[in-house]
């Protein structure tokens, strides 16, 4: 598969785990607050994004271990672009509004700059077996 395809897969599937971080972000928002909220639904897009990558985008590629390190290492790769994501969101939600569709667009931008990051590290450290 072309990396042009990786690429293409790889922000769909994106987009799905965006939906999987506003759905969370919304949910818990008011339980545990704004900052939690958005650690949770990080954890939880990541997850999301992780299974549905290693099947989709990445099936003709292989990490080369074992899943759970596959997983941990995963969840490692995606911290860069969860930094990125993060810290996008957290500047934009303590200057400005904290209304629900404010909050869903400024994870909307994190995740656009996050995305850079997370593809070059997934293609380039841990998917990086041809299969």
């Amino acid at each position: 598969m072309t990396l042009t395809r990786e690429l293409l897969r790889f922000g769909l599937v994106g987009i799905i785990g965006l939906a999987v971080d506003v759905t969370l972000l919304a949910l818990l928002r008011e339980p545990i607050g704004i900052y939690a909220a958005r650690l949770a639904s990080f954890l939880g897009a990541a997850t999301a994004t992780w299974i549905l990558n290693r099947r989709f985008t990445f099936a003709n590629r292989s990490a080369g271990m074992h899943i759970f390190g596959e997983y941990m290492r995963y969840l490692g790769l995606m911290l860069g672009g969860g930094l990125v994501n993060l810290a996008a969101y957290s500047f934009l939600a303590s200057r400005f509004s904290q209304s629900p569709l404010w909050l869903s667009t400024y994870v909307c931008i994190g995740s656009l700059l996050g995305m850079v990051v997370n593809f070059t590290g997934a293609t380039k450290w841990l998917f990086r077996h041809k299969g």
